[in-house]
């Protein structure tokens, strides 16, 4: 026996020193992967719709999809509004029975008529004035005429002609200005040609006001009850006045009492003074 074999029988500890060392580490191992397992086993499985709610939840927004939601919104709201605006305008007119519907179409109608009908004097005045063999007699007879028109519509004449009366009696003290200007701009499109308030000529800048429990108009306070003097073609300025929704249902709804009643003449003869432009000037001079 070499002097090698006998040290290692004389230490038999460093022989088995390496399957100790094995036998510790196999177990070590062998409870790791049985920790492995245990964790896997705790852990609960994840489904894809827990994913999908994982990945939505809690919502992760930039600057830029905030600016867009807020622009959205805006216009979304602005929408809504213009449908709302529109619905209360059109709420009347729904509501309103078969005869008040004909009757704001018969409306229309008569307005358009006239549209046509002054479309049709000028074109016979540019025709008389093209055939005249006086054209010079012909352009003084109509600048007369012209005149007499216009000083009419300007306040400078009196006037008289078939119309209607229209009387507010504001006891409550409730009419506002608006409410007036509104009547006004209504006979206007219906076709008034001349109106008078209370001994005050309305003119095309005529301007009112709130005067504490009364209107001015023109500066020219006036008290209820108010009185509007119009001349023009009843059967359109009446139905004007007693549309749905318009200036006498208006005026009701503020405790005012409106009467209206036609007449085969209406005189207004309050005046307003013939006013110099202090810039303009005929383009003629």
């Amino acid at each position: 026996m070499s002097d090698q074999d006998q040290k290692t029988d004389a230490n038999p500890l460093r022989k088995e020193l390496p399957e100790e060392v094995q036998a510790e580490a196999t177990p070590t191992v062998e409870a790791a992967g049985s920790a492995h397992s245990a964790e896997e086993e705790t852990q609960p499985e994840i489904t894809g719709r827990q994913r999908l709610v994982n990945g939505l939840w809690p919502p992760r927004v930039t600057r830029a999809q905030l600016i867009v939601a807020l622009l959205l919104f805006g216009l979304g709201f602005g929408l809504a509004v213009q449908v709302a605006s529109n619905s209360d305008g059109d709420s009347a007119l729904r509501g309103a029975r078969q005869e008040d519907l004909v009757r704001i179409l018969d409306e229309l109608d008569d307005r358009t008529q006239r549209l046509e009908d002054e479309k049709q004097g000028l074109e016979k005045q540019r025709d008389e004035l093209e055939n005249s063999s006086d054209q010079a007699e012909e352009a003084r007879r109509q600048t007369i005429e012209k005149e007499r028109q216009l000083g009419v519509l300007a306040g400078t004449v009196a006037a008289q002609g078939p119309g209607i009366t229209m009387t507010i009696d504001d006891t409550k003290g409730t009419v506002e200005a608006d409410m007036l200007l509104d009547a006004i701009q209504e006979l206007r499109a219906a076709g008034a040609e001349a109106i008078q308030v209370n001994g005050v000529r309305v003119v095309a800048s005529t301007y009112l006001t709130d005067s504490g429990q009364s209107v001015s108009v023109d500066g020219n306070k006036i008290n209820a009850p108010y009185r509007f003097k119009v001349i023009g073609k009843p059967q359109d300025l009446e139905p004007a006045l007693n549309i749905p929704g318009g200036v006498v249902q208006t005026l009701e709804k503020e405790q005012a009492n409106v009467t209206v009643e036609r007449s085969d003449k209406i005189v207004v003869d309050a005046l307003r003074a013939a006013k110099r432009p202090d810039y303009a000037r005929s383009s003629s001079q």
